[in-house]
């Protein structure tokens, strides 16, 4: 009675056992194309056959995994319910345990660790397809490579027991046989479980590569492009290259897309500029400025992408790092662009509408920005490049004491730009003098400011030299150029010439046309000054200079002097020398008239005893 409730139990537990297909379609096909190769006497033509339906098997297997990712994920690749086949397996040894049954037991035992290691295998690939969504191929294969070896050491320990002995049993009952088949089966799938993994191994770039095609809901087409046999040729040509069709499509879909791309950059630039109000009128001016830049951004960045789908849709990290500080610099580059497009057209309709805002504050300005602008570019390449800025900046206020003692004479300098800018001792173009340095002021920077001198060469001079130096400013005036001459007269001219003469010169040059006199209007150009609390004079102030002065000066050891002391009232110097030479003109013939001759230097000797003069 016994023995016949053990098998009634027996029949219901091996009823879950027994289907159509015992593991999946492709497992079981597999399992079916290793038993042929083990089999003896096969030929090396048939070897190479059924090598290559394994192959073409596991091809296609990772083709049908990839189209439907998902129901791999949630169900895996067993059709059967796994867990429970276990489950059963073990109440069935455990009723043969207890009946003494030691070959069912161990037909029973190979058949459960067949099925454990098939689940090892589900859930491999379970997490191998998760793991296919990771950023990066580099994520991916270091993920892929710590399951395989835990794979590797559960596998193991499943594998142990040695089962190959009892292949050798002479015994021809149903168990012994069944045990035997079972043993086969087991180390089928113990191969077809190496061959999955060097297979996985094999396929992770292209697995990769599906998963993204995948990703973008392309994975049909793929499927259906790659059926065709002269695209499978072509693809065996290309792929040792790291090219497939599929790649070549993408990347002229992409470079067409980037391309497109582009005009709709521009018209978003110039949408942004007409919604700031002084940016409006001048878009078309900065996109022709940002053009040349812009072009080459997207070449560089059609670059990337076609860099990312070749190497399968994954980023390298040394690239990355490359283009992503390519990036930093463009953006710097752009932001550069922008504010010296801006700030160049905004000065030309400063000159245009003569605004008094001082061209040199403007120019410094728009320079302290580029500097700014350079070293938060500096900063982003150095971020994208990996370095840790938080120590940068950290080290920079622990070293700043170093630096700027070293540093001296470059804060020196900037801080006399601030000093030649607010106090208005000079601006450009001005004509000055400085420690025997005279010209025509260039340009007043950060560090230097440059003079054009006369002989038309350049003069760098440090900003902070002229905290220390006296600077002689001509521009620094408004109205009147001294005109200062010693006229020398004979001693022998009658002082009734002299004076007449005198008189004649002081009304010539009152009734000038261009020398400034007292009656010379002039309105000054500063309202404030009037309201000024400060206790200078305007015309100090500003520069006018009205003197005129005709006086006997001396007697100089070979003439008597007249003083001429005027001032034209043009400060430019081609219009002053012209002046000059008007009035010397005039006072040539105001001497003549007056029967005076201008003396020049001479020597009289005299002879004690002939009291004979000798002039030479």
């Amino acid at each position: 009675m016994k023995q016949i409730l053990i098998a009634f139990i027996l029949f219901f537990l091996t009823l879950n056992l027994n289907a159509a297909v015992k593991y999946s379609p492709f497992l079981d096909k597999q399992i079916e194309l290793n038993l042929q190769l083990n089999e003896n006497n096969l030929s090396q033509e048939r070897i190479r056959e059924l090598i290559e339906k394994q192959e073409n098997l596991y091809e296609k297997q990772l083709y049908k995994i990839m189209s439907d990712k998902q129901k791999y994920i949630d169900n895996g690749m067993v059709v059967q319910d796994i867990n429970s086949k276990i489950f059963s397996l073990k109440k069935i040894i455990a009723i043969n345990k207890r009946a003494g049954n030691s070959y069912a037991v161990l037909r029973d035992e190979v058949q459960l660790k067949s099925y454990i290691l098939v689940k090892y295998q589900n859930n491999l690939f379970k997490n191998v397809l998760m793991a296919l969504d990771l950023p990066s191929l580099e994520e991916f294969e270091k993920k892929l490579s710590s399951y395989i070896v835990d794979e590797q050491k559960r596998v193991l320990q499943l594998t142990k027991r040695d089962y190959d002995k009892y292949l050798n049993l002479q015994e021809s009952s149903s168990v012994v046989k069944a045990l035997k088949e079972n043993i086969r089966e087991f180390h089928a799938l113990q191969d077809i479980h190496s061959d999955m993994i060097s297979y996985i191994y094999k396929f992770e770039n292209k697995m990769y590569r599906l998963n993204k095609y995948y990703t973008f809901h392309v994975m049909g087409l793929v499927v259906y492009l790659e059926s065709f046999h002269f695209v499978q040729n072509i693809n065996f040509i290309l792929e040792p290259y790291g090219l497939s069709i599929i790649k070549i499509l993408i990347m002229i879909f992409l470079t067409l897309i980037i391309y497109g791309f582009r005009k709709v950059v521009y018209v978003s630039i110039q949408r942004g500029f007409s919604k700031i109000d002084f940016l409006e009128e001048y878009s078309d001016i900065i996109l022709s400025k940002l053009k040349i830049t812009i072009e080459t951004l997207v070449i560089v960045i059609n670059i990337n992408m076609l860099i990312y789908v070749y190497n399968d849709f994954s980023a390298v990290d040394v690239l990355s790092r490359a283009f992503n500080i390519i990036y930093g610099v463009y953006f710097t580059l752009i932001v550069y662009i922008l504010v010296n497009t801006v700030a160049a057209i905004k000065l030309s309709s400063f000159d245009a509408v003569s605004t008094p805002i001082k061209s040199e504050l403007i120019n410094v300005g728009i320079k302290i920005i580029n500097f700014i602008i350079i070293i938060i570019g500096i900063l982003i390449a150095l971020y994208f490049a990996g370095v840790d800025l938080t120590a940068v900046l950290s080290g920079l206020g622990i070293g700043g004491f170093a630096v700027a003692f070293a540093a001296k004479d470059t804060i020196s300098n900037f801080f006399g730009t601030l000093s030649i800018l607010f106090s208005n001792v000079f601006s450009q173009g001005d004509w000055i003098e400085i420690d025997g340095n005279e010209g025509v002021v260039v340009e007043i920077g950060l560090r230097v400011t440059t003079i054009r001198t006369f002989d038309n060469a350049l003069i760098a001079i440090p900003n902070g030299t002229f905290a220390s130096k006296d600077v002689k400013n001509w521009n620094k005036r408004k109205l009147g150029r001294r005109i200062k001459m010693n006229l020398g007269v004979k001693y022998d001219s009658k002082i009734e010439d002299i004076n007449k003469a005198i008189v004649e010169i002081r009304d010539m040059l009152q009734d000038h046309p261009d020398i400034a006199t007292q009656n010379t209007k002039y309105v000054h150009q500063n309202p404030a000054y009037g309201h000024s609390v400060k206790l200078v004079s305007k015309d100090d102030l500003e520069g006018v200079k009205k003197t005129l002065l005709v006086y006997l000066d001396e007697f100089s050891s070979s003439s008597i002097n007249i003083l001429v002391y005027c001032f034209s009232k043009s400060v430019a110097w081609e219009e002053w020398l012209a002046t000059k030479q008007d009035i010397m003109e005039k006072i040539m013939e105001i001497m003549e008239k007056n029967s005076l001759e201008f003396a020049f230097p001479s020597l009289s000797i005299y002879n004690e005893t002939q009291q004979k003069s000798i002039g030479s």
